[in-house]
Parts: structure tokens; sequence; C-alpha cells
């Protein structure tokens, strides 16, 4: 699996003046789940540009320091090669659906022909990913005919199925419901737990604290703050860079401030819950 080593990266866009990246340096473990958070524009799709290549392949502008998968600066990677080691799903799913297939099942299928991979293989993958996601409803429709929320599913089932060592997410719950997002998210977490690296862009903080392994907090270009999730999350100035906390964590610090102090501080329900009975216990209440 691949390991992204960036040091000293920065990075200004040929119409800008000004850098949108500075002085980025960061690990992303193979087989990890990082989420990359904090307001907006501040450089988190820029970097996932950096990441799959986009910058410099295509968009030119001026980049310096390095961005190395497998040991390899993404600058010197072909193209094709770098697309089937990095898979991308855009915010917008509109931007991802070919428009050249009428069926669901033969949109996910599309990349894969393009590979030319046996047919038998191609529908025994595309129909494990449609099982996976749950969208056995939907894989005979047009896909031009789905819903914004419809569509990205079928976006995010068109990347997986390609089975790319890294897969980037940019925001791709925006379009969907609570129920639809806690889908994206189980499927992203069974991604990793195949082995993929994951990075994920995103604001639904509750869910990022249940799944990712580490986080990344960016403000304007510059990384303010990275570790572990439950590291990152626990501490209240986070929230100075513009990055919410999990209600369980606003909870606990709450009850610091007036001397109930906990073990630790939970960044999750179950760790909430956990947490409290055992300050309840060591308070003699009973639950």
């Amino acid at each position: 699996m691949s390991g992204i080593e960036i040091r000293n990266l920065s990075y200004r866009y040929p119409t800008g003046s000004e850098k949108v990246l500075h002085d980025i340096n960061l690990t992303i473990e193979s087989g990890k789940f990082y989420a990359l958070v904090g307001v907006n524009g501040g450089g988190k799709t820029t970097l996932c540009n950096v990441i799959r290549g986009f910058i410099p392949h295509f968009f030119k502008g001026e980049r310096n320091g390095e961005v190395l998968i497998d040991g390899k600066d993404v600058s010197d990677w072909d193209t094709s090669n770098l697309a089937q080691k990095v898979g991308f799903v855009f915010q917008n799913p509109f931007t991802q659906i070919s428009g050249v297939k009428e069926t669901v099942f033969d949109e996910i299928a599309f990349g894969l022909e393009n590979l030319g991979v046996e047919v038998s293989e191609i529908k025994q993958r595309v129909q494990n990913i449609i099982s996976l996601l749950g969208i056995e409803y939907i894989q005979h429709k047009n896909p031009n005919e789905l819903s914004g929320g419809q569509k990205q599913r079928v976006a995010l089932a068109s990347i997986i199925v390609m089975e790319p060592d890294i897969l980037i997410f940019d925001e791709p719950t925006s379009q969907l419901d609570p129920q639809g997002t806690e889908e994206i998210f189980k499927a992203i977490d069974i991604m990793k737990k195949k082995g993929k690296t994951i990075i994920l862009v995103e604001h639904k903080i509750e869910l990022i604290a249940e799944y990712a392994d580490y986080i990344v907090v960016l403000q304007d270009g510059h990384i303010k703050r990275q570790g572990r999730t439950e590291d990152v999350l626990s501490k209240e100035d986070t929230q100075d860079f513009g990055v919410g906390l999990t209600q369980y964590t606003l909870l606990d610090l709450q009850m610091r401030k007036h001397n109930m102090n906990t073990d630790r501080i939970p960044i999750t329900e179950r760790d909430s819950v956990q947490i409290m009975k055992q300050w309840m216990e060591l308070q003699g209440v009973r639950s």
C-alpha cells in the first residue's frame, strides 16, 4: 500500500499573487484514515489536488517542495498510472458522472472497461460495490435521472470499484441526508479496513471523531495542528482554528470548569458514556 510524504510544500496558483499553501510537512501512513478540516479557503482542496497530481500536471503555478508517493514525486508520475494509484471523489457528483451510460451498473463499470478488465471480473466487482453501498434499487436506472444524493453514491462506487491504493474524498456527503451520510462513512471505513489510505475533506466533526485515525487542521494554507483524532479534538483551543468540537467534548469541558473532572476528555458518544459511568462510580452515584 502507498505511503505519502509531503516535505516543505508551498503552492501559488498561476493567476494568484499569494501562496495558498505554505511550508506543508505531512506524513500520511498507508492504510490509515486522515481527515482534513478547517474553514473554507484554508487550502484543503488545493492540498488534495497536489496529492492526486492535478498540481502540477494540469494546474501549473508555482510549486515548491516535494510530494512523494511510494518515494516518487507526483510530478514524475505518469498521469494514467497516478490516476490508478489515487482515486478522487468530487464534492459535486454532477462533474463525475460520464453522461454516456444508460444505467448505474454500466456507469460504475465504465472505468474498468477503459482499463480492459475482463467482462466477468467487471460484473463481479461492480455487483460487489453496489451491494457494499446498498444501491441495488437504482442499479438499472439512468444515472442522469438520479437525485444529487444518489449520484454521489454512484460517483463513490465508480471510484471504489477501480481499487486504487489511495482514496481522496472532497466533502462527499455534502448533498446527502443524515442516513446517506452515515452510509458513506461506513463505506469509507470498509475501504480503510481493506488497507486503503483514506484522505477526507469534511466538516461533519461528529462522524470524523468516530471514524478518522488522524486529523490535519488547515487554516490560511498552514497546518495549524495535526495528530491522532482523539488528541486534536479533545483540545479546547482547536476551536481557535475554526474547527468545531463534538457535543460530547464540549459537555466534558463544561464539567471541568465546575471541577467535575473526568479521567479523559471524550470525543464520541461511546467514549462519553463509558467515561461518565466511571466518573459516577467514583462519585458514588448509581447509574
